[in-house]
C-alpha cells in the first residue's frame, strides 16, 4: 500500500492566496486608474492628466493593494 506517500507542502495556507489574488486585482485597479487621459494630437495638451483620479486615488489605491499582497505574505494561521 501507499500510506507513505505525503500531500506536497505549500508555503502559504489557502487563505493566503485568496488574500494575495485580492491584491494583485487591486493593484490592477490601481493601474487602470491610472491609464487615459492623453490626448489623440500631439501637439495639443490635455489638462485631464492631471485630475484627481490620476494623481491622487490610483497611487493610494496602488499602495493599498501592494499593502494586502505584503499582508498576505505575513499572514499566519
Amino acid at each position: 500500500m501507499k500510506n507513505n506517500e505525503q500531500k506536497p507542502d505549500f508555503l502559504f495556507e489557502k487563505v493566503n492566496y485568496k488574500i494575495l489574488l485580492i491584491g494583485i486585482a487591486v493593484i490592477a485597479l490601481g493601474f487602470i486608474l491610472m491609464s487615459g487621459g492623453g490626448s489623440d494630437d500631439p501637439t495639443v495638451f490635455s489638462e485631464a492628466v492631471f485630475s484627481w483620479r490620476r494623481i491622487r486615488l490610483a497611487p493610494t489605491v496602488v499602495l493599498i493593494g501592494f499593502g494586502i499582497t505584503i499582508y498576505s505574505i505575513f499572514k499566519k494561521k
